[in-house]
Parts: structure tokens; C-alpha cells; sequence
């Protein structure tokens, strides 16, 4: 029997998630682990060699931890004891991490933003912070990729202050400050929670309104901050469950066979859920807007270009010139590319590929895969394997 300890912030949804992988992988592979949970005071109290002393006491395997990176995390391998960082400011060199591609998950949050028509962007995360300043290279780096021209402004805080820690006034002075309507990412779910909160305070002009001057994003969708949130945070998806079972097979294969390479573990970024705090359409032409706010809204059905000129007082001609000057696409192509992405959603969702394709009305899976392949590299099924069974 394994037994692992858990050095971590339990009010977090991502440490509950990774657990939760742990476990599913502990009862497929048909073993009894002991995972025993430890409050991180006991290291910010006492230092890492109290928690190594009770890591030796309790016979612990491995040790997965939120550790500094002025933590001594050779003495468990002294003691036997394998150790594996989770995410919290800088990847180990000499130990396995549980980390993500966090550029890909800013650029993500880009893109979502992007075809939503948004011309001015900003970001809000901790500095010095692997995760939060690789969120803020992609979305930056993707924003000006797209058009130089956008507007973009960053607000980060000292990672040494507490989550919870943070200037209101500063951060309300800042939104303030940004040309409006603004796409705001910000490096997780607390800090997005950060933003919904100083968009509530009157001082210095009334409230800010949400999504209408302020579209707010978060990343590891945490259901009970996203729907604590006024109004409902939109939020990335991370499969952190699946993250959790893969840290519990490398474990696994090294306590079988020590020589095994530490390897670090990727938690994946998969789809953006949408809530209130994104449900906006921000082109600064009205008549696109109006054509991306009801391309979204029927994504479900068939769209024809003409039900689209229908909507609008412009030529068809007209229309596809201004939406392809806008949006660096055409209409035809961003129909294909949202129904494709709501496929995608679906099948990250435990939805199959026949399912999801009937909820698109796609007819024939032949060509919904071969579009998805054009698009994603491969095909539905691959991709579902992918998010949900990679270890298949």
C-alpha cells in the first residue's frame, strides 16, 4: 500500500481535483493508497524539515507539495522519499512538477476573446509566478499577434503577498483607467473573483459594469468561486482530475522500479466555459457585433450567410468585407470554427462524437472529423482519448 502526502491548499478546487485523480487511478489499478492530507501552516510555520520529519514518521512513499523553490527538497530524497512540486512559483529542475503549458492557456484566453470582436485587452495576475507569467506571455503575445494596434495594459502583484492580499483601490484605479469595453484575463479563478469584487465599489465614478465595460475570465474553473462570483465568471477548463491520476501512476512506477525518469506531469487546458462575465459581443461595428452575438447564440443550427445579411442593412457583399476586415476571417470560415470549438467543448464534457456531432446537427462524421482534423490535427475521437483517457 502507497501512502502519500499532500502538502497543499485544500479550499482550492485544483488540489481537490488533483486528489481526486490520485484516487481514480489508486482504485483502477486496484490498490489501497492512504492519501493523508497536511495543512501548508505546518510548513510556514515550522519549515520543510517539520514536514519531513513527519513524512518519516508516517512512513510516507511520496510527497506532492505547494514548495517553495528556497526549499531543501533533496532531504526526502535522502530519506527515500519521493517528492513531486505542484505548481506554485518556479518549476523544479531536479524533481518531477506538476505544471501545465501555461502560454497555451493564455493564448486560449486570447483567442476566446478575439473572435468575440474585443479591441482592448489587459491582464491581472501575481509576478514571478511560473503560471501566471506564462498566462500573461501567451494572451500578450496572441493580442499582438493578432493586431498590433490593440490596446493592451497588465496589472501584476508581489507573489509574496497573500491570495487574498490585494490593493482594491490600485486594482479599481486600474480598471478604470482602461479603455472600455475591455477583455480582462486574469491568472486564475481568485484573482478573476478579485476583479468582479472592485467592479462592485462606487468610489471614484460608480460601479464598473460586467461584461458590458469589463469582460472578465478566469482559469481552472472553480464552480464554487464562479458561481459565487457577481455576475458568474466565465472560466478555462483544466483537466486536473486526469493530472492527478497521471502524478499517481509516475509514483506509482517509481516505487516499482526506482530507476524510473522523473518525469513532469502536464494538467492540460481543454475548453473555456462561458458565464455571465463574458456574454458579450464587443466588435466596434454594431452590425458585426449583431452577426457574432447570433452566430453564438444558434451555433447549434445550420447558419447561412444570408439568414446573416438578413439580420443587418448591409449588401452580402458589404457584409463579408466589413466582418472579414474585422474579424481576419470569413463568415463561412468562423461558422465552421465556432461549431468545430462547441464540438470540442462536448467531447471534453464526457459528451461521444456521435452525440456532440447530433447536438451540432452534423449529419455526417465523416466530414465533422475531417474538418476537425483540418483544424485540431486530429480526429474527434483522438481528441476525446486525448482530454479524458490519455492513459488508454
Amino acid at each position: 500500500m502507497a501512502r502519500i502526502l499532500f502538502l497543499t491548499d485544500f479550499s482550492e478546487a485544483y488540489a481537490r481535483n488533483l486528489l481526486l485523480g490520485i484516487a481514480r487511478y489508486a482504485r483502477n489499478a486496484g490498490q489501497a493508497w492512504s492519501l493523508c492530507r497536511l495543512p501548508l501552516s505546518i510548513r510556514d510555520k515550522f519549515g520543510i524539515g517539520a514536514v519531513l520529519e513527519l513524512a518519516g514518521r508516517m512512513r510516507a512513499d511520496a510527497v506532492i507539495g505547494q514548495f517553495y523553490n528556497t526549499d531543501n527538497v533533496e532531504l526526502f530524497a535522502q530519506r527515500g522519499i519521493i517528492t513531486v512540486a505542484q505548481d506554485f512559483e518556479a518549476r523544479f529542475p531536479n524533481i518531477p512538477n506538476i505544471t501545465g503549458p501555461h502560454f497555451l492557456a493564455g493564448k486560449m484566453g486570447a483567442e476566446y476573446f478575439l473572435k468575440k470582436g474585443f479591441r482592448h485587452f489587459a491582464f491581472y495576475g501575481m509576478r514571478d509566478v511560473v503560471w501566471s507569467d506564462e498566462r500573461l506571455q501567451g494572451f500578450r503575445e496572441t493580442v499582438r499577434a493578432a493586431n498590433p494596434g490593440f490596446s493592451f495594459s497588465a496589472l501584476d502583484k508581489s507573489s509574496r503577498n497573500e491570495l487574498w492580499n490585494y490593493d482594491p483601490v490600485q486594482l479599481v484605479a486600474w480598471l478604470r483607467a482602461l479603455p472600455k469595453p475591455v477583455a480582462v484575463m486574469a491568472c486564475d479563478d481568485n484573482h478573476a473573483y478579485h476583479i468582479t469584487e472592485a467592479c462592485q465599489q462606487r468610489e471614484g465614478g460608480g460601479k464598473l459594469r460586467i461584461p458590458d465595460d469589463i469582460a472578465v475570465l478566469g482559469v481552472d474553473n472553480d464552480e464554487t468561486i464562479c458561481r459565487l462570483s457577481e455576475p458568474n465568471l466565465s472560466s478555462l477548463n483544466q483537466n486536473i482530475e486526469q493530472g492527478g491520476y497521471d502524478v499517481a501512476q509516475l509514483i506509482d512506477r517509481i516505487i516499482r522500479d526506482p530507476a524510473t525518469p522523473r518525469e513532469d506531469v502536464m494538467v492540460m487546458p481543454t475548453h473555456i466555459v462561458t458565464r455571465q462575465s463574458t456574454d458579450i459581443y464587443a466588435n466596434g461595428d454594431q452590425h458585426i457585433a449583431e452577426v457574432l452575438k447570433y452566430i453564438h447564440e444558434n451555433i447549434r443550427e445550420k447558419i447561412s450567410v444570408d439568414e446573416l445579411v438578413a439580420l443587418v442593412p448591409l449588401s452580402r457583399r458589404l457584409l463579408e468585407t466589413r466582418f472579414k476586415k474585422s474579424m481576419g476571417t470569413s463568415i463561412y470560415d468562423y461558422i465552421i470554427q465556432t461549431r468545430i470549438e462547441k464540438v470540442a467543448q462536448f467531447l471534453c464534457e464526457g459528451m461521444s462524437v456521435s452525440e456532440a456531432a447530433l447536438e451540432l446537427g452534423f449529419s455526417d462524421i465523416k466530414n465533422l472529423s475531417r474538418m476537425f482534423r483540418q483544424l485540431r490535427g486530429m480526429t474527434p475521437s483522438e481528441y476525446r482519448r486525448h482530454v479524458l483517457h490519455p492513459e488508454r
